[in-house]
């Protein structure tokens, strides 16, 4: 099998790589940082000998280089048999004080990323008549917070398009599921003064995204929700 992985370098979507990577999965990763990717292959290759690893450099927030990300997959593997929309970024704030362009920002990335990617990718699924999308949201996607901003308006959206895409294509043999988080650790949690197990760890959404995968052919997991053993900060 292969796997596409967005925002594939750091946080969750580094442990599903590592995931997907344990359990023979071949993965085009893909980040914004060559450095980060170069290391991240090579971590794979030693960790996980048997597969094939490769990578792309994409600023997904925009449109011409999220579709050269997918031209190079076509090109590269049989078949993309699992799509992990997982880039994100995030700007705290509240709507009426965060900076001019924070909206913008947030949408292109953890939206438009995921809209333009899959409609490039989902039509050889469609082919197929098999494969996987799985649109990494958050609670922020079905729950408004104070600080949350344009970041929640941007995965509110984002769980939308999932939904909409799962109606699309329930009848096509792919599955979409969503995956939404509430706090885990990662880049955006660092120097944080918190207990360690205040916050998930990301290879805990690591495995309850390969859950996915498990069920048989007639099932489809549409959405996960995942807390802190403590709830929510």
């Amino acid at each position: 099998m292969n796997a596409i992985i967005t925002g594939a370098t750091k946080g969750i979507g580094w442990a599903i790589a590592q995931k997907f990577a344990s359990e023979g999965i071949n993965l085009v990763l893909c980040s914004r940082n060559s450095d980060d990717l170069k290391s991240c292959k090579e971590q794979l290759g030693r960790d996980c000998p048997d597969i094939q690893v490769w990578h792309f450099k994409a600023d997904v927030s925009v449109k011409e280089e999220v579709h050269a990300l997918a031209d190079y997959c076509i090109d590269k593997l049989d078949s993309v048999d699992i799509l992990v929309n997982n880039a994100g970024v995030f700007f705290p704030g509240m709507l009426l004080e965060e900076e001019d362009g924070a909206l913008e920002t947030m949408i292109n990335t953890n939206l438009y990323s995921a809209y333009h990617l899959t409609r490039k990718i989902a039509p050889q699924m469609i082919r197929r008549k098999k494969g996987y999308i799985i649109n990494m949201a958050s609670i922020a996607s079905f729950m408004a917070y104070p600080g949350g901003g344009s970041y929640s308006i941007s995965k509110f959206a984002l769980l939308g398009f999932s939904k909409v895409l799962r109606e699309e294509l329930k009848d096509k043999g792919i599955k979409v599921s969503s995956v939404m988080p509430g706090a885990t650790w990662s880049n955006s949690w660092k120097g944080v003064d918190l207990p360690e197990d205040r916050l998930m760890q990301a290879s805990d959404i690591a495995e309850a995204v390969w859950s996915i995968f498990t069920m048989s052919p007639s099932a489809v997991v549409e959405e996960i929700i995942v807390r802190p053993q403590l709830g929510d900060l």
